[in-house]
């Protein structure tokens, strides 16, 4: 018989979008926890580090009665009190600790007495990291997968918006993938990175979807580091080549990274400081090219740059960022582009401008659990 006090369905957990109490001290929260879950621990980080101590020095019995000594009294009160104003708002919460153990049980019975029952995810934290884990390294074996690139600049993330098998590996990471990418208010941690990613994949499942698209990234998307089952097959998988003028990326190019960017810097941090920000965050991300670039090179286009950005800023108008945008295509992005996409020839299948290859991508068959299949043309 199902013991009611635990949830052993993650899948579940995460397909309804459940709300998840998380009863961890906030540093463990901070490194990775899931959609849909508050932080509201049973022990502080500090308390936490002096019942860990205590285990390691006088053992289990020690440990929790030095926990109940910290977590007692209007202490307890206190914490009771949070719980049961989390459980009110969602009463259909369900807890969770690092493995299910003590803090998780310890809260639950304290519930319990309070007259509110509420089970707890059998083996916490662990067992539903490793649930995503395996059910990502899983896909990335046995689902089909096809992978967009194209050159610097020609709207993949755009077009894969309209791609109904599209996953957005960069919006998961909330970062656009170049030197130029980062986003204001950062990036997931990785575990949440990976997390997030895995449950989208979970629920496409459910759905049917076996067969994914994303954009050709690196390893790395900014700080957010693509799980390795899934870089590694997208090593492997189908390519799709979209083909964009220069012109038509450069345009793109300042649209997203200047128009659009500035725009949100103003959006989180106002008009003054935002623009502040914005414009500092574009000339280090330049910077961060100038060994590549080489000094002379790195110069000119910051020279460039700063012209840009001085008249965006008495003007409003952007159209002088074509100039620096257009050399860094030519010059850096376009020649590392093309000697990568010497590597992927055997695996292309399909070349095309955006109708053609949004077309393409659309058309391709949903897939089957569990097929080892490689798509080809």
């Amino acid at each position: 018989m199902a013991n009611p006090a635990l949830v052993t369905d993650i899948a579940a957990l995460f397909l309804g979008d459940v709300p998840l109490m998380d009863v961890r001290a906030p540093i463990e929260f901070v490194d990775g926890a899931f959609p849909h879950a508050i932080n509201l621990p049973l022990l502080t980080d500090d308390e936490r580090a002096q019942v860990g101590t205590c285990y390691k020095q006088h053992g289990q019995a020690a440990a929790i009665a030095l926990g109940h000594q910290l977590v007692g009294g209007a202490t307890k009160e206190a914490r009771l009190e949070g719980w049961l104003g989390h459980l009110t708002r969602h009463p259909d919460a369900v807890l969770y600790c690092f493995r299910g153990g003590l803090r998780s049980q310890t809260v639950q019975a304290w519930l319990s007495e309070a007259g509110v029952e509420r089970p707890r995810v059998a083996g916490g934290y662990k067992a539903m990291r490793q649930f995503l884990i395996q059910l990502q390294a899983r896909s990335a074996r046995e689902d089909s997968w096809t992978v967009l690139t194209g050159m610097t600049g020609s709207g993949k993330t755009h077009l894969l918006h309209k791609v109904s098998r599209a996953i957005d590996l960069e919006g998961h990471a909330h970062h656009r993938g170049s030197s130029f990418g980062r986003l204001p208010q950062g990036q997931p941690t990785s575990i949440n990175f990976e997390n997030g990613l895995a449950i989208e994949i979970l629920k496409r499942q459910q759905q049917g979807q076996h067969h994914f698209v994303v954009e050709d990234e690196s390893h790395l998307i900014g700080r957010c580091a693509l799980p390795l089952p899934l870089f590694d097959r997208m090593g492997s998988a189908p390519v799709v080549v979209l083909e964009v003028p220069l012109a038509e990326r450069a345009e793109q190019i300042r649209q997203d990274y200047v128009v659009d960017l500035a725009a949100r810097y103003r959006a989180v941090f106002g008009v003054e400081d935002g623009w502040l920000q914005f414009s500092t965050a574009l000339l280090d991300s330049l910077e961060r090219l100038k060994r590549r670039l080489g000094d002379l090179g790195w110069r000119e286009l910051d020279n460039l740059m700063r012209q840009a950005l001085a008249v965006q800023a008495q003007m409003g108008d952007c159209e002088r960022h074509l100039a620096w945008i257009t050399l860094l295509l030519e010059r850096y992005y376009d020649p590392m582009y093309l000697y990568q996409i010497q590597h992927k020839q055997t695996r292309i299948v399909f070349r095309g401008d955006r109708a053609a290859c949004l077309e393409y991508l659309n058309a391709l068959p949903a897939g089957q659990a569990g097929s080892m299949e490689r798509d080809s043309c």
